[in-house]
């Protein structure tokens, strides 16, 4: 067994699940040259929802903030999560924006794009390999993990065969709400490592007090790297912390020749910004802690709390429970898709919908019957042909790959934000987030205009004197 290799999510995954995409490039970019020479196997950087907290929350351009980041860590591989046909965003984009945002995003500093789908369809992911095998990326193929009856081990071997058959470089079992158990993990990983000939990777949250038992059970099944945030900004429903992990295998044969006195610097560096967080109120106490409730529900942390959300407007918290016992119910009638963006969201809201309107689907959401339709891709297990004719009468469903059906988006899109257009990429912008984008492009165009009017102003008055 060769040395375990770690990616590093504190600028990335943890702050999204802890403090909601907040962290900024500044806040960040002190840190990069030390994480830089800490020996990780990656920094993920990029991705998931910073590109839109970025736009729509810190008026930051997250095209920017890449290339800043590249610029400060220039040795360590930098990684991004990318959703599959979704991009970085809600609905499915038409091939030719996939394969822009890929070109776009590996010119700009990406090394790693790791590719998932909701439903693990494989159809789903095939433009996002393709567009990075030929830009010279590395496809790392995620498997969204979860647990159903149909869900075993021999279930996620199949998958990671067709991923490493489709071209992947790697491929990351993506535990999104901290379910992998350790002797589980121990397992599959082996089952894994026995049939597929690419490199492993494990990614996990805390949020079910496991996650570093598990890693550790991956380790000695043979896992080639787990994805770690460092302390100031672990557990919870963050990722296991990195220093405990390399302090745990140093001097092992796992050892990741990390150095930890590197590690304790960064570390330092962060702790006044979790302290920051917490004063502000958007680190809150409710993510830090361990609920086991995960393993039995299946519930990813952000999930939870958008159903207690839900529940409140409505003024009917105390249904909460039946709520959690309702979402395998609508899970398993909508083909057991995995609990992770966006299929976590349409199960969640359909299982409060039931559950507030006293009747079972009396109610359907949009995207609850987006899902009957095909829109989204094929469930695990096909939806009974009752249920489907109940949500979408005699409507017909999609049976080919959804994106086939969109046509070609780009050129379009061009020419509606040619006027706010200061760089190539923000077509792109404007293609995932068009209104937050416009907003975003309006407001630096107002900060250039003030920097220009007063260099100009500046100018005259050094004219005069």
């Amino acid at each position: 067994m060769a040395k375990v290799g770690i990616t590093e999510t504190i600028c990335r995954d943890a702050h999204q699940s802890l403090i909601a995409t907040r962290m900024t490039t500044e806040e960040m970019l002190p840190a990069l040259p030390l994480m830089d020479k800490a020996g990780y196997h990656a920094l993920e950087v990029w991705g998931g929802a910073t590109f839109d907290a970025c736009l729509r929350f810190l008026n930051e351009d997250p095209w920017e903030r890449l290339r800043k980041i590249r610029a400060a860590a220039p040795n360590t591989k930098l990684q991004m999560l990318f959703r599959g046909q979704n991009v970085l965003g809600y609905r499915h984009y038409a091939d030719d924006v996939v394969e822009y945002f890929v070109q776009k995003s590996i010119a700009n500093g990406i090394d790693i794009i790791r590719i998932f789908d909701a439903l693990n369809d494989v159809r789903n992911l095939q433009t996002a390999i393709n567009a990075t095998k030929k830009e010279g990326g590395h496809v790392q193929a995620a498997i969204s993990y979860t647990i159903s009856p149909v869900h075993d081990n021999e279930f996620f071997v199949k998958l990671a065969k067709e991923y490493e058959n489709c071209g992947a470089d790697s491929i990351c079992i993506k535990d999104m709400a901290g379910l992998l158990t350790p002797y589980n993990a121990y397992d599959l990983v082996k089952q894994l490592k026995a049939e597929v000939k690419v490199p492993l990777e494990l990614h996990t949250h805390y949020t079910s007090g496991v996650a570093s038992m598990t890693y550790l059970k991956a380790i000695e099944a043979g896992i080639d790297y787990v994805d770690c945030a460092l302390s100031p900004l672990a557990l919870g429903t963050s990722q296991p912390p990195t220093e405990p992990l390399v302090a745990t295998l140093e001097g092992t044969e796992y050892d990741t020749g990390m150095n930890l006195d590197i590690l304790t610097e960064i570390a330092d560096y962060f702790k006044p910004l979790r302290e920051k967080y917490l004063e502000s109120g958007l680190l809150s106490t409710k993510v830090m802690g361990v609920d086991i409730n995960t393993l039995k529900y299946q519930v990813p942390g952000g999930m939870l709390s958008n159903l207690v959300s839900q529940l409140k407007q409505q003024g009917k918290e105390d249904k909460l429970d039946e709520v959690l016992k309702e979402v395998p119910r609508v899970r398993e009638d909508l083909g057991y898709p995995p609990l992770v963006t966006p299929t976590s969201q349409i199960v969640g809201t359909q299982a409060v919908l039931n559950v507030i309107m006293g009747e079972r689907y009396k109610m359907v959401s949009k995207e609850t019957k987006g899902i009957c339709k095909g829109e989204y891709g094929q469930t695990p297990v096909p939806i009974k042909d009752e249920f489907r004719k109940k949500i979408i009468g005699d409507e017909e469903a999609i049976t080919c790959r959804p994106a086939d059906l969109i046509a070609p988006e780009l050129d379009r899109l061009k020419k509606e934000c040619a006027e706010w257009m200061e760089q190539e990429e923000d077509v792109l912008s404007y293609a995932l987030f068009d209104q937050v984008a416009v907003k975003f492009f309006e407001q630096r165009r107002a900060e250039k205009y003030k920097v220009d009017k007063d260099l100009v102003d500046m100018q005259e008055k050094t004219h005069y004197i």
